[in-house]
Order: C-alpha cells, then structure tokens, then sequence
C-alpha cells in the first residue's frame, strides 16, 4: 500500500475513543437481497460510488504525537471484498446457520489497520430471509450511524424509479401537553439533580449480573448469537396516536418490558434486578438524512462524523410476577419509558460526561477516555441504537433489497438491540452473548411485550 501526498486531517475525539486497543467498535449493515446474486459490478460501485462518499473511505489512521490523524492512501480494492464459499446445495435453514456463524466471526474480528476500515461481505447463498446478502462493515471512527447510514443509501437507488429520491417518515412528534405553570425552582433542582445522579449512576454502579448479563471479561471477543423480529409501522403509529406518546417511547417500552418478561421466565428473582441500558443518542439537530455532500459543507446542520451520547436509562422493574396484572403493567412501561428518556434528554449528565472525556483525553490520552467509556458499557446491560430508513424499496446495482438491519461489534456488553425503519416496517435485531442468552424465547418474550402494549393500548383508550 503506498502513501498518497496529501495532509493528514485529525480523527475527532470520538474517533479515537472508539479506534484503539481499549475499544475498538464497528457497525455492520446487512442487506438482504431479493433476487440471487450473480454478477454484481462491485468493484466498480466501490471506485465510482463508495469511495468518493467521504476521504475517511480512502484513509487510514496513523499516530503522531499521541493524536491520530487520517492518512490518504491507494485502495487495493480486492482487499476489502470478500466472497465465502459454503458447501453447496444445502437448504435456506442451513444457509441461516452458516450466515449466523459468519455474522459471528465478523463480531469478534478487528478491521485491520494498516488499510482503510471497511469491508464488504458478498453472500451468495439463499437464507430464509433473502436469495442473497451483502453486508458492509464500517468502523466507528469512520462516522455514527447516521454519517454511516447516509453513506450507505449514497451507494443506493429507489428501486421503481432511481431518477427519483428516497423518502422517509415524517418524524413529527405526538402533541403533548406542557406543564406551562411548572415551578421553575423546582426544574432547576430536578435539572441538577438529574445531572448529578446520571452522572454518577451511569459511571460507578454496575448492573447485576442476570439471564442477559453475565458480567464476564471480554465478551466483545467471544462468539454471538444474533435474531431479528419484524413489526408494521402502522401498528406502532396507531399505539402512538392513541397514547400521545413517541414511536420511540413505544419501541423502547417494549424492549425494557421484553426484557423483563425473559428475565423472570429464567429466573424469577432477576425480574427487579438492577438493569441499565446505554441508548445512542444523536446529538444533531432533528432531521430526517440528508446528502453526503450536505453532510459535509461548513456549519452543516446535519454534519458528517461522530455526533452521539451515551443515554443511560434504567429498566424499570415489573411491579408484579402475576401474569394477570402483565397488562397493566405493559403500558406503565409505556409512561416509565417517556418520563425516564425526557429527564434523560434534558439532563446535563451528558454534557458533563463529555466535558470530563475531555479532561481524561488531555491528561491521559485517548486510550483513558476509552477506558471510561468501555467500564460504562461493560457495567451497563445492554446498549439501545436507532435509525431511520426509506419509505420506498431500494436497490443496489438493480438488485432490489428486500430488508435490511444494523449491528454493532466491539463492545463489551452482552446484549445489543438495533432498530432500523424500511417500507413500512421497523426491524429489530438482538445481538447476544452466545450461550448466555437463548435467541428463540429472548424473540418470543419481545413478540409478546409488543402485543401486550398493542393490545392494552387499544383497550384503554377505546374505554375513554
């Protein structure tokens, strides 16, 4: 590989974080393709498409000082493209297995450094979910998941007409009353105290270990097990609407309350056990993806790079272990899940985690600030990440794509759950520590909390 004669740039704060032999975290988008893969012009997609995305594409990052800075340099392109061969002639169901253990091998590979850090994985193997996939592997420094997203539907088209954009859900929120009387010293307290206890509680106390934490040491490097569950737009709108509440509220409420519902079929006692679960937030102003060449102007409202938090939002615990009183319960979680997030969001304990980040790499390097973020997560029991995709069915190289989702290695925790939209519908995908957590009834128990909330939703307000 040689160096091409161009001026390093600085990796942000976040990039370094998250790329360094304390932490090194990478985001898999997985493409499920609806028709057999034959000849996909693949290189010349990566030449003429994906490469011209963003410079970090071509670069590496090298070390000058004790900061690292991203280095331009020539793509062999044969490098970064993989083509498995699995045994042949076999059924969907044994192509789902292979999948899964490739899927697994990626999580506890680290992208090499020496050359640029993505990959792109071509399976040509029909599952029971698509005729092919094609997963691209993109390192965090690389950008967050919505710079990463916005790069990927930059290599994608609309399928019934590419002469015409993607769009994407409205994402208005419910109108909700506001408390226009409220003391404004007792909001000022609750601010601080917010602050000081998220910052607190997020950074020095470790969740109990239960059926989906095990608190075991390097976890980011042992083998996972991943599932995925598909829910209608439509009926997360209509739960919204009749509760006045946030999609987000409702998917959030479901996976704390699926959560739960597993703990307590393992083990009963776990059920009011200390839970933490870290939520990406994006920091950007609110709005839906926008072109990469917009990502990347000056003052862009919606720029490229690593813009996300870390939220730290505790379970909230089921009131009872009688399954009859399951349904009361459900919506509590609904309400729970508003009012824990709200505070959240408008707690400063963000900004001051950052703002000591910030002491930690000055005085300590990045490899220090990676220190505290990874005991955040280890201590934490699952991490919560979000986007949003296209209303219309895209494709790649006039392969149409029939589902998609998202997953992210190298962190060690031991339950991840990503949450991607795409033609009306929302995908979840459970990444979990293989052997610890059993993938089938972790589903079912989320599949049920969601039917739960639906229907105690419907039922409460059809009462009204």
């Amino acid at each position: 590989m040689e160096f091409e004669e161009e001026g390093l740039q600085p990796v942000s704060p976040l990039g370094q974080y998250f790329a360094n032999r304390v932490l090194s975290v990478s985001n898999l988008g997985v493409l499920e393709i609806e028709v057999p893969i034959h000849e996909l012009p693949v290189m010349s997609l990566i030449s003429n498409v994906f490469l011209p995305i963003s410079p970090r594409f071509s670069s590496i990052m090298v070390e000058t000082r004790g900061k690292k800075q991203w280095k331009r340099v020539r793509v062999e392109l044969e490098d970064h493209v993989y083509i498995p061969i699995f045994p042949s002639g076999l059924s969907p169901a044994s192509y789902d297995r292979y999948l899964d253990d490739y899927l697994s091998k990626l999580a506890v590979e680290r992208l090499p450094e020496h050359r640029p850090l993505w990959e792109i994985h071509i399976i040509k193997y029909p599952t029971t979910t698509a005729a092919g996939t094609i997963i691209f592997k993109l390192h965090q420094a690389l950008g967050d998941g919505f710079s990463l997203m916005g790069a990927l539907l930059s290599c994608l088209q609309r399928a019934e007409n590419p002469s015409l954009p993607l769009t994407f859900p409205s994402r208005k929120r419910s109108s909700q009353p506001r408390n226009k009387n409220g003391n404004f010293v007792t909001k000022v307290f609750s601010s601080v105290y917010n602050t000081i206890s998220d910052f607190l509680n997020s950074n020095m106390e470790e969740d109990d270990q239960t059926p989906i934490r095990s608190g075991n040491d390097g976890i980011e490097f042992k083998p996972i097990a991943v599932s995925t569950m598909t829910i209608s737009l439509d009926r997360l709108k209509l739960i919204k609407s009749r509760l006045g509440v946030t999609i987000n509220d409702v998917l959030t409420a479901m996976i704390f309350l699926g959560t739960r519902l597993y703990m307590q079929e393992i083990n009963k006692s776990s059920s009011e056990a200390r839970g933490t679960a870290v939520v990406l937030l994006n920091t950007r102003m609110l709005g839906n993806f926008t072109s990469v060449e917009e990502m990347n102007k000056p003052n862009s409202k919606l720029p490229w790079g690593n813009h996300i938090s870390l939220l730290h939002v505790p379970i909230p615990k089921l009131l009872t272990n009688s399954e009859e009183q399951f349904p009361d319960n459900a919506l509590d979680f609904v309400w729970k899940a508003q009012k824990i997030i709200r505070s959240k969001r408008h707690s400063w304990g963000i900004h001051l985690t950052a703002g000591f980040l910030e002491i930690l790499n000055k005085f300590g390097g990045h490899e220090a600030a990676a220190k505290y973020i990874r005991k955040s997560l280890k201590n934490s029991s699952m991490i919560i990440s979000n986007m949003i995709g296209p209303v219309e069915q895209m494709s790649l190289a006039n392969y149409p794509i029939k589902g998609l989702y998202f997953l992210v290695f190298g962190s060690p925790e031991g339950l991840d759950v990503t949450i991607v939209s795409y033609m009306g519908k929302v995908r979840i995908a459970f990444k979990m520590e293989k052997g610890l957590i059993d993938p089938p009834k972790f589903k079912s128990c989320m599949e049920k909390s969601f039917e739960m909330i639906l229907k105690e939703g419907i039922r409460r307000t059809s009462l009204l």
